[in-house]
Order: structure tokens, then sequence, then C-alpha cells
């Protein structure tokens, strides 16, 4: 099991040396929806349409590149499906997404090793990634991050926007949560807590 910094691990062993011997359980992406029942009062939902991942939410383009290379796996964890299933909702916490695919295979734990801190970068936007703790969750690898964002726009002015994301490897299928924020905003902002509630409810609810 790879869970990032959150497992309780022997002090002497890293968290991607942690393997499960239970059979993944079977998830129906349909059900993705019930867990839209964990966002607080005011948000509005959207179904996704599309092929959708954590570098999508994080306001990214089509034409993105990451340092090193091979990090990109954590950005698109689902490349090359053709859809997804899931929603998105906006209120005064920020944006929130989940998310869950078809999974192309487990993460490889060389990309946690190397992975740890990343740089990414996609038209007028450039970013940082760091790797955070990730919430235990039976039966799956968990991958947790934190990504702050600057967008150069119009006249040279800049907005810059933060997101954690969660990314949970469930067999034949991989899902994510992100919660994209506003650091200048005057609202509360949702963080990383909300984000690890969230993907165990949304694993909870596609396992049925």
């Amino acid at each position: 099991m790879i869970c990032v910094g959150a497992c309780g691990t022997d002090p002497g062993s890293s968290p991607a040396d942690q393997s499960s011997s239970e059979e993944p359980a079977q998830v129906n992406p349909a059900r993705i929806d019930r867990a839209r029942t964990a966002l607080p009062a005011g948000y509005e939902v959207t179904d996704l349409v599309g092929a959708v991942g954590p570098i999508t939410a994080w306001g990214y383009g089509a034409q993105w590149t990451t340092d090193p290379e091979r990090c990109a796996a954590l950005a698109d964890p689902a490349a090359g499906a053709n859809r997804t299933d899931g929603w998105s909702a906006s209120g005064p916490g920020g944006i929130v997404y989940a998310v869950v695919a078809a999974a192309p295979g487990e993460l490889d734990p060389a990309v946690i090793d190397e992975c740890a801190r990343w740089s990414i970068a996609g038209g007028r936007t450039t970013g940082t990634v760091t790797l955070e703790p990730a919430p235990a969750i039976d039966g799956a690898s968990t991958v947790a991050m934190a990504t702050s964002s600057s967008t150069v726009v119009e006249g040279g002015t800049e907005t810059l926007s933060r997101a954690e994301t969660v990314t949970a490897y469930l067999g034949d299928h991989v899902a994510f949560v992100a919660v994209v924020t506003d650091p200048g905003s005057p609202n509360p902002q949702l963080g990383s807590d909300f984000a690890a509630h969230l993907m165990t409810e949304t694993v909870s609810a596609l396992r049925g």
C-alpha cells in the first residue's frame, strides 16, 4: 500500500514498502454521486463531462509538462482514459472535484520516491507540487498532494491558487478528490482535512 506519510508503518520501513494482501473491493463508478452528501451546505454541483484528471482541476491546459517528467503520472493518474465519472461543486470554500476512471495500472512506488516535490508548467501557469500525508484506506494505495500555482494574465497581473488532492488506486480503477481554493478569498477555505475526508467517503460510495 502506497500511503504517503499517513500509514501506521514500522519506523524502519518506508510507506512505499507496505503492501496489502486484500483483494480490492469491486468499484461501481456510477455510485460516485453518493459522495456528494459529504459536501458542506451551499455548494452547487455539476456533473463532469469528458476525461478529467487532477491536472484539469488544477487549471492547466492540454499542453503541460512536469519536472521530473515521470511525475506526470501523479498529475494525470488515469492518462489515456476515454472518459471519467464524477462531479464538481463550487461554494464559498472553493471548488471541489470527485472523479473516478478506469486505471492504467498501479502507481510505481519509484515515482513517489522521485516526486516528493516537483514542478509543473502549462501555458501562462506554473506551479509546485509537494507530497503530503495521505489518508489510509483499506485495500487501496493513496497519495496526497498540495499544489500551489501562479498564472500571469493580461497586463502582467498574477493570480494564485492552491489545490489539495488525494488519489486512491483501487485495483482496476483510480479515483481522486481535489479541493481548489483562492488564497486571497475572504471566506474560510476548505483544506487538506476535507479532501482526505471526501476521499474516504468517495471510496466508500464507489464500493457500495
